[in-house]
């Protein structure tokens, strides 16, 4: 777990976040050991601007990861209080990482833990409809 949150920290730096000015790294830890990372990346249309938690996933996809591959998610900010999740994400990271550790960090050197339905109880799951 600790080569993803390396990854999420150094992730962080690469946000671009031009307008909020908050920076968030993210990476998930494959179950095969591998770590992808993603950062924030906004735009001038509020709308357009993707996540990092979603940058990270969507780009293990590209790579080939599919549901079931993911063991944990990381998400680094430099805010005093640790930062989950925004409730588009939390979606996101159930649908394809489903109940993972989700580690909050921060650059004070904060942690903090949480499960997916922590995050995300009663979670939207198309698995269950039928």
């Amino acid at each position: 777990m600790e080569s993803a949150v390396d990854a999420a920290i150094r992730a962080r730096e690469n946000a671009f976040a031009p307008f909020s000015k908050f920076k968030v790294g993210a990476a998930v830890l494959l179950r095969n050991g591998s770590v992808v990372s993603g950062c924030n990346v906004e735009n001038a249309s509020y709308g357009l601007t993707i996540c990092a938690e979603r940058v990270a996933v969507f780009k293990a996809v590209s790579e080939g990861a599919r549901p079931g591959d993911f063991a944990c998610v990381v998400v680094a900010t430099d805010a005093a209080a640790l930062t989950p999740p925004c409730g588009a994400c939390r979606q996101i990271l159930w649908e394809f990482c489903g109940d993972v550790p989700v580690v909050l960090v921060n650059l004070r050197g904060e942690r903090r833990e949480f499960l997916m339905k922590q995050l995300l109880p009663e979670a939207f799951d198309v698995s269950n409809l039928g």
